[in-house]
C-alpha cells in the first residue's frame, strides 16, 4: 500500500459507545467510501478463536483479521469501524480518528446495550484511562492521529465534516 492512494483508508476508533459505527457509516455514506465494520466482519467470516461468555464477546484472532482485511485496503476510499487500532498496520491508514464521550453519556450508552455490569466497567475503564487514544498515539503517525469528542448529534455531525474537510485538505483532486 502506498503513502498516497488516490482516496484515503481511514480508521474511526474510540472506546465502545463512543459513536464509532454511527460516525463511520455517516463518514462513508457521505464520501461514497466503503465501510469496514472489523466486528460485524470478525463475526461473520469467523476471524476469531472462540467467544468469551464473560465479556460476551470474541477472541481476536489477528493474523486472521489483517489477511482479510489486506485486499479491502488496497486501493484506498474505505472507512474502517473497530474499538482498537495497535494491530493494524500503520501503513493502510492516512487518518486516524479516536472518538471520546463524556463518561456520564458512555455509560448510558452501556447500558441501553444491554452490557453486563463487567462490561460496562471495564469500558468505562479504557475511556477514562484513554486506552485507545494511548494505543492511536503509540501506533500511527502523531500527525495522522485526531481525538474528537463524540458526546451529542452536533459532535457526530462536526466531526463529519472534520474528516470531509480533511480529505478536501489532503487529497485536493478528489473535490
Amino acid at each position: 500500500m502506498t503513502d498516497k492512494l488516490q482516496k484515503p483508508n481511514i480508521l474511526i476508533t474510540g472506546t465502545p459507545g463512543t459513536g464509532k459505527s454511527t460516525t463511520s457509516e455517516m463518514v462513508a455514506e457521505l464520501l461514497g467510501y466503503n465501510l469496514i465494520n472489523v466486528g460485524e466482519i470478525i463475526k461473520s467470516e469467523k476471524l476469531h478463536d472462540g467467544h468469551d461468555a464473560e465479556f460476551d464477546t470474541y477472541w481476536l484472532n489477528e493474523d486472521k483479521v489483517l489477511d482479510h482485511l489486506e485486499p479491502l485496503l488496497a486501493n484506498g476510499a474505505n472507512i474502517v469501524d473497530y474499538h482498537s487500532c495497535d494491530f493494524f498496520p500503520e501503513r493502510w491508514f492516512q487518518l486516524v480518528v479516536v472518538l471520546h464521550t463524556q463518561t456520564e453519556k458512555l455509560y448510558d450508552r452501556l447500558v441501553a446495550r444491554n452490557y453486563n455490569e463487567k462490561k460496562i466497567s471495564e469500558n468505562m475503564q479504557c475511556e477514562i484511562m484513554m486506552v485507545v487514544a494511548d494505543e492511536a498515539r503509540a501506533s500511527y503517525k502523531e500527525e495522522i492521529v485526531v481525538e474528537l469528542d463524540s458526546n451529542t448529534v452536533d459532535d457526530m455531525e462536526n466531526n463529519v465534516n472534520f474528516v470531509s474537510n480533511w480529505i478536501n485538505t489532503n487529497y485536493p483532486q478528489l473535490e
